[in-house]
Parts: structure tokens; sequence; C-alpha cells
């Protein structure tokens, strides 16, 4: 893939670490030159100490060919007129990072895919570290619904139980799925039925309309989430 990576800051280092490793041809535009060199030195591909709000520098970093472009820089506005810019040159996929929320439906607006501002997503993170030291991972999806890894407990209510038997005792409410169980043993994540017997020590991934609840957390064993 051939990517260019607006700014080589905090967000855009790792990015363009992630992608050289990965073989993908990358470019990077960083208007700082003391980040602009460090970059050059510390990774095998093209760096442009330039501006990236210029369409000759997009058309320099060979925007006709690109595959992608991602914009990491610190300043909404600078990431909006570097994506307007990569769609008059007809980049076709385009991503940029939106710092403060208030901007995100400009960038709705004129089609550009977005990712919150890291902060925010790494204090929620740690936020949840502590609030609910039970879920392993989780990601939104729309508004409440969440789809999170947890731990079944020894205590917990679902243990032992086929998932029939689950619905049955009105453990799973009609907004919580079981997506997949991995189980020390099984060699591949099992997918789950009707007569799937949930046991403790397993690593479930759940689906959950309302979030990452305590009423959901309870069915399995971790009462410490009410906090």
């Amino acid at each position: 893939m051939y990517l260019i990576v607006v700014g080589a800051g905090d967000i855009g280092t790792p990015l363009v670490d992630l992608a050289t490793e990965s073989g993908n041809e990358v470019v990077v535009i960083e208007r700082d030159e003391e980040r602009a060199e460090r970059a050059s030195r510390q990774y095998d591909c093209l760096v442009l100490n330039d501006d990236a709000t210029s369409k000759e520098t997009l058309q320099d970093a060979g925007a006709d060919r690109a595959d992608a472009l991602i914009s990491t820089t610190d300043q909404d506005a600078t990431n909006i007129m570097v994506c307007l810019l990569a769609q008059e040159l007809s980049v076709p996929n385009i991503v940029s990072v939106v710092h403060n929320p208030e901007h995100m439906s400009v960038f709705e607006q004129i089609g550009v895919n977005t990712m919150q501002n890291p902060q925010s997503l790494i204090a929620e993170y740690l936020y949840r570290a502590v609030s609910r030291p039970s879920v392993v991972d989780f990601m939104h999806i729309g508004e409440e619904a969440e789809v999170f890894e947890i731990t079944v407990g020894a205590d917990a209510p679902i243990a032992g139980k086929t998932l029939r038997e689950a619905d049955e005792a009105g453990l799973m409410s009609g907004q919580t799925l079981i997506v997949a169980v991995e189980r020390d043993g099984a060699d591949t994540p099992i997918t789950p039925r009707g007569n799937t017997r949930i046991e403790a020590g397993d690593l479930l991934t759940v689906y959950s309309g309302s979030g990452v609840t305590p009423e959901v957390t309870d069915v399995f064993g971790h009462p410490e989430d009410h906090g």
C-alpha cells in the first residue's frame, strides 16, 4: 500500500513505524524541520519537510498514486485543509485525527473517516481500568452499545450453564449476546450456540446494547464492577 502520513509527532511517528514495518511504501510530510530530520533518520521512507496544506506538496508526495492519506497533526484546521486537498487530488482513502469533538461533524460533512482524540481514548481506557477492572478490552458501537472481553468468574451466575439455560434463567437480556468463547485447551475460539456451556475461566467476547453496566458484568461474576 502507498501511504501518505501527514505529521511526524506523537501520533504520526508510531503510525509510520507500524506502516513501514508492515512493508508499505510510506511518504511522510512534516513541517517541523527537527521532526522531519528525526523521521528521515529513523525510518526507511521518503520524508518531505514541507507544508501539507499546499497542493503542490501533496503532489510531490505522490497523491496521484496514493492508496490512502492519514492526517495526524495537532490542529484540526490543518487536518481539514489537508483532507480537502487530498479529496481534490482523488486520494481514495482519507483518514484524520480529530482533537475537538465539536469539529467531528465538519469532518463527517466532507466525507472523511475520523479517529477520536487519542488522549481522550487513553483517558477512557485508564478510567475503565479502575472502574471496570474485569473488562479486558472494549469498543464503542454507536451511542450506547459496546463490544467487550471479560473472563467468567468462578462464582458467576452463568458459569456451568448453557446459553439456552442462561436465557431461560433470565441471565441474558435481549440486548446481550456472547459472540465468541476462548477456552484453555481449545485451539480456536468457540462459536457459541444454544447448547454451548459457559465455564469459569472462559474469556468471552460480548456485545451489549446497553454498554458495560454492572448489571451486565454481574452475570459473568464481577460484582466488584459496581465501584
